[in-house]
């Protein structure tokens, strides 16, 4: 799982390979591009929820 992290933390394109999608293992929303809140987390939740993603429930 870690790896998966890193490797989407070194994705110079997170929007076009879609990192986002990568959750935490216990299931929760996790970071994005190195980061584990703020502003880009934020992006995170809205690219999730625009793209119909039901942020709050366990993902199938």
């Amino acid at each position: 799982p870690r790896a998966v992290g890193q490797a989407c933390g070194a994705n110079p394109d997170p929007i076009v390979v879609p990192c986002h999608r990568v959750s935490a293992s216990g299931g929760g929303l996790g970071g994005f591009n190195r980061e584990r809140g703020g502003f880009l987390l934020d992006v995170k939740r809205w690219l999730l929820r625009h793209e119909g993603f039901p942020l709050g429930q366990p993902a199938d």
